[in-house]
């Protein structure tokens, strides 16, 4: 009884730091995607005409 609850627990701890990981990489790679439109939007601002 004792070892299938470590094994539930280790499951689970391993379940957790991989979506941790997950969400840091998809975070970071949103974070870079918006810097760069944004820099692309200011450069771009120059040439539109109103």
């Amino acid at each position: 009884m004792k070892e299938d609850t470590y094994r539930v627990l280790g499951r689970t701890g391993v379940i957790g730091i991989t979506a941790g990981v997950i969400m840091t990489v998809v975070g970071v790679a949103a974070g870079v995607l918006s810097i760069v439109a944004g820099g692309y939007a200011l450069k771009t601002r120059k040439n539109i005409l109103l």
